[in-house]
């Protein structure tokens, strides 16, 4: 034995003799951060690749849809960095305005104060305190997972760098007439009293109400139906079809609105549907987006009637009530008078709800901030459609195109504290400066910045350059820009990926963001059901960390990742990813201790046994099939073939048709011992961008190497060897076809049962020994009576069962059995072939009787044939 297989041994003793990932993984992970695995240099000229993370909140913890893309773009970064790239993973954070303000103002609640209380320089002081105390939790819960993240570059949307490109690009985009200030209907919450975004409206069904209104009077009147019947105080028409005969009467007259001391017109508008409900509907300019539109083609007055918290605010009866008051009021006045002509209650419709405190949205018509998108969308998606930008999978562009090439105007102002300030200046006699990073402020009497602040989507939509400092030419933007892939949920195209795009390619000259958009599902649980806080259903990934270990949470969440498709998630298949785990490190310990080597040179294939052989052929092709199912962005699959290679290929063949060969020693031990470390050693490799955890502690301690982070990546040697796959498959066919006759009489696995194998003439000659020592077959004796015989694969292996099971009881249960299956066979038959019954029965009941009719067949058979095989009475 040599030093270096000495020391090999030795090492492999020392590991325990069960994987335990609490012990490991923690340590084992600060030690690549500790060591610089992670971090990429900007003067490499080693080729790049970049990454960044989609920035999770500031207030946010890490949960399973964290854990999936993480798991993912971890695993495309680890193998890049294998692969000789000089590799950047760039980590950060997202300041997430409303949610982060909302955080703060709770507490504050608890002292019984507001923000007003502090005036808004303390308040935000207070946030960014409440920052460095409790926010970015999820960073450390990141590394908790094994994110190789470079943490020396991390980021945060409102640090000085990347306000300072906030500031930038908007005055690029305000002084190119791109932002402007116009009134509009935004989605407002009356509780955070803010503007908020589509993302941030979170739509249910409610029980409400639907009443229908009679309008004007007589033969002048008609009917309208609504679910908000306070906002009929804001009503400045009636709109119908242009051709609906009905109306057309109507149309440009002007009719009484109820309860009001208004007429209101009539106007013709090919939005409204004839064919639903009443053909006529109410507008509310200032109360809905819809009617919006209609307002602004006829030219008609907005009148908003109610404030930011949603109360009335117009004279009356109804004035200072909440809307939900107002509604009731509304309708028992609408009563007193005989308008309602119809109430139907429930009522159950899609409602939008706050994100953040889940009030009813309100259609509000506000002054705001807007971007003006239609050359920036178009820009968008023509860089998809020329190819610069490959969306993966292609199925999904169609999505990227519907939001692109019908997208409206971006509100872009939050009526919030926290966040970057919008950078416009009034002064006194009506000036407005817009003020840039290297500008001067206005100073003197009368000048005041505007008080909102911008979306949070707006700075992160800067992401992919600001955090390499832009708009500063910096190295790293020049060595890392554009990123190579985005990997990211299909729910956010709109709100995050499109934004990106449009100010990728607006900033940076015409040069896209990233070349790849690879869209994922959303991870459910193992019924498919959304998983929710709400819901019982919702799971802290960090408790099955603790559980099963992290390399169990990564590779169940890989083996689920179909591109663009949901991914169920259940306990059970974390226990078996963790058994998975397991099994690697079991079976790669008893490998090493006996003889599995990488000394030395990998020895000539014609010093190798076909058993060798097969293995190396088979590690070479799963290496092709995995590179080609990673540049797929198919990680499912190929977390499946990496799961079937080492448990089922490796393991469960190779190591076992190999113990003959290792026990007997000599040449042919060391031979495979050599094939068998080689294995091993590419297997690790292959697997580590996925486990990351258990397969670098192996390895290193196998080959003596400095860590899996930093080894190359394997490569397909191009060796086939097709005669010897066909000869193992053989074997396969052989012990697969002799166990399940031993499992059908009822043997046990450790059962020895004496046999003849006649292999002559056939490749199983040379592996006669591994068949008996995997199917415990011994050698025929004195006395040996064949009472079962099996021919398969052009062998025969004949058994003696005397002795080894009761033939009398084995044929009585065996015969209960068959009768059991005939009987079953007959009903089954008998429904099939009655006429009156199958004109009767739905097509899902007779599909069940055909089922069950081969079912009974296919049992029939088989018993059949146990008794064939069993010994002679």
């Amino acid at each position: 034995m040599t030093e270096n297989t000495q020391q090999q041994t030795a090492a492999t003793t020392e590991l325990p003799t069960t994987y335990a990932p609490a012990e490991v993984e923690g340590a084992l992970y600060e030690r690549w951060v500790e060591r610089g695995y992670f971090e990429a240099d900007a003067k490499s000229e080693k080729p790049p690749y970049t990454i960044v993370i989609p920035p999770p909140n500031v207030t946010g913890a890490l949960h399973l849809g964290h854990a999936f893309q993480v798991t993912l773009m971890d695993a495309l970064t680890r193998r890049k960095r294998m692969q000789g790239f000089e590799t950047l993973w760039l980590p950060g954070m997202d300041h997430a305005g409303i949610a982060t303000q909302n955080k703060v103002e709770q507490q504050l609640a608890e002292e019984g104060k507001s923000r007003h209380d502090l005036g808004r320089e303390e308040f935000v002081e207070r946030v960014w305190q409440w920052k460095d105390e409790y926010g970015g939790r999820i960073l450390g819960q990141l590394r908790r997972l094994g994110a190789g993240l470079d943490w020396s570059r991390e980021r945060f949307t409102m640090d000085e760098g990347l306000s300072k490109a906030v500031q930038k690009i908007f005055k690029d985009l305000y002084e190119d007439g791109l932002i402007y200030r116009a009134e509009r209907i935004i989605n407002w919450c009356p509780r955070c009293l803010t503007a908020i975004s589509d993302i941030e409206v979170e739509y249910q069904d409610d029980a409400g109400e639907l009443v229908s209104i009679r309008y004007g009077e007589g033969e002048d009147s008609l009917v309208v139906a609504t679910t908000r019947a306070e906002t009929m105080l804001g009503d400045t028409a009636v709109a119908v079809h242009p051709e609906d005969e009905r109306y057309r009467h109507l149309v440009g007259k002007q009719i009484k609105l109820p309860l009001t001391d208004r007429t209101i017109p009539v106007v013709a508008d090919t939005h409204v549907d004839p064919e639903f409900g009443t053909g006529a509907v109410k507008v509310t300019p200032a109360h809905d987006p819809n009617d919006f539109e209609i307002g602004r083609r006829h030219d008609l007055p907005s009148l908003t009637v109610m404030d930011e918290h949603g109360v009335i605010t117009v004279h009356g009866p109804f004035l200072g009530l909440d809307r939900f008051e107002a509604r009731s009021a509304i309708v028992g006045a609408l009563k007193e008078q005989g308008r309602i002509v119809a109430e139907k209650r429930p009522y159950m419709h899609s409602v939008g709800h706050c994100s953040r405190c889940k009030t009813t949205v309100e259609p509000r018509l506000s002054m705001q901030w807007w971007v003006k998108v239609g050359p920036l969308a178009q820009a968008a998606g023509d860089a998809v459609r020329d190819g610069s930008v490959e969306i993966h999978p292609k199925e999904l562009s169609r999505r990227y195109f519907d939001w692109v090439d019908n997208m409206h105007d971006w509100c872009i102002s939050r009526q919030l504290w926290w966040g970057h300030r919008i950078p416009i200046w009034y002064g006194p006699n009506g000036e407005v400066v817009c003020v840039g990073p290297d500008d001067e402020i206005p100073t003197g009497e009368g000048w005041t910045q505007d008080p909102d602040v911008l979306d949070t989507w707006f700075s992160s939509g800067l992401w992919p350059f600001s955090t390499l400092g832009w708009p500063e030419k910096t190295p790293d933007l020049a060595k890392f820009y554009s990123t190579d892939v985005l990997l990211t949920g299909h729910d956010i195209i709109f709100f995050w990926v499109a934004r990106m795009m449009m100010f990728g390619l607006y900033a940076m000259d015409g040069e896209v963001p990233f070349k790849t958009v690879a869209l994922t599902g959303l991870v459910r649980d193992e019924f498919g059901k959304k998983m929710s806080k709400s819901n019982p259903n919702a799971v802290d990934p960090l408790d099955w960390m603790n559980a099963y270990g992290s390399d169990a949470v990564r590779f169940t969440l890989a083996k689920g990742a179909n591109p663009g498709a949901d991914v169920p998630i259940g306990e059970d298949w974390v226990q078996a990813s963790r058994n998975f785990a397991n099994k690697i490190w079991n079976a790669t310990r008893f490998a090493m201790m006996n003889g599995a080597t990488i000394e030395g040179p990998l020895p000539d294939a014609s010093e190798m046994s076909a058993t060798d052989r097969w293995i190396l052929s088979r590690l070479n092709e799963t290496v092709a099939q995995v590179d080609a199912l990673y540049d797929d962005f198919q990680f499912a699959k190929l977390s499946e073939a990496l799961y079937h290679f080492a448990w089922d290929e490796v393991f469960a063949w190779y190591v076992e048709l190999s113990k003959t060969t290792f026990f007997a020693g000599g040449e042919g031990a060391k031979v495979s011992g050599r094939v068998l470390g080689e294995v091993l050693d590419v297997m690790l490799r292959l697997l580590h961008p996925i486990v990351p955890f258990v397969t670098d502690t192996l390895w290193t301690t196998l080959t003596g190497g400095e860590s899996l982070v930093i080894a190359d990546w394997p490569k397909d040697s191009g060796f086939r060897d097709e005669a010897a796959e066909k000869e193992i498959e053989l074997v396969q066919r052989v012990v697969t076809e002799v166990r399940r006759f031993r499992k059908e009489q009822g043997l046990q696995d450790a059962q020895k049962v004496p046999a003849r194998l006649t292999l002559d003439g056939t490749p199983l000659v040379a592996h006669e020994a591994a068949i008996r020592q995997i199917l415990r077959l011994q050698p025929e004796g004195e006395g040996f009576a064949a009472t079962a015989t099996l021919p398969v694969a052009g062998a025969t292996v004949a058994l003696d069962l005397s002795g080894t099971i009761d033939v009398a009881a084995e044929r009585k249960r065996l015969a209960k059995d068959l009768a059991a299956a005939e009987k079953e066979k007959a009903q089954a038959e008998g429904k099939l072939g009655n006429e009156a019954f199958l004109a009767k029965a739905p097509d899902n009941v007779v599909d069940k009787i055909r089922t069950r009719l081969a079912k009974a067949e296919e049992d029939i058979a088989r018993i059949q044939a146990q008794l064939a095989n069993l010994p002679q009475a």
